[in-house]
């Protein structure tokens, strides 16, 4: 029940032209993992992509706005557990940083902007989905 549930996933920690980072307020109904938590953007894995592809893909449908590879910087990695659903599955996820980015630029997709000042980012920490925080903790910025 569960046991052979495994997800792969990539996702990014995006920080506009003032430093600031860009998260995901994911949105707030049934069926979502995390809903009305705090989160990246990025996505599940699908076919036969790269983790940096399917970042960028991820990131320009939730954005609407392209970062191409090349701007994506590698953070970290997890595999084992599934720490964000619980359920038994495993994870395999990439995360990675891309800088510089222009928030006038962005049409959000899926879930709502969240712009947060760098100090801020601890207060944030309960509303933080189980990767978002393992990725900011990557970065050297939560708590």
């Amino acid at each position: 029940m569960g046991d052979n549930r495994h997800r792969e996933i990539a996702c990014a920690i995006i920080i506009d032209l003032h430093g600031r980072f860009l998260l995901q307020q994911r949105d707030d109904i049934v069926g979502i993992i995390h809903p009305g938590k705090v989160g990246l953007f990025g996505g599940h894995r699908e076919g036969g992509e790269t983790f940096l592809e399917c970042v960028v893909r991820e990131v320009h449908e939730e954005l609407s706005y392209f970062i191409p590879a090349k701007r994506f910087e590698y953070l970290a990695s997890i595999s084992g557990d599934d720490i964000e659903t619980g359920d038994g599955g495993s994870v395999r996820g990439d995360f990675f940083v891309v800088r510089d980015i222009p928030v006038e630029a962005l049409v959000i997709t899926e879930g709502s902007l969240l712009i947060v000042q760098p100090d801020d980012v601890i207060k944030l920490d309960e509303k933080l989905t189980p990767t978002a925080r393992f990725a900011l903790n990557a970065l050297g910025t939560a708590g």
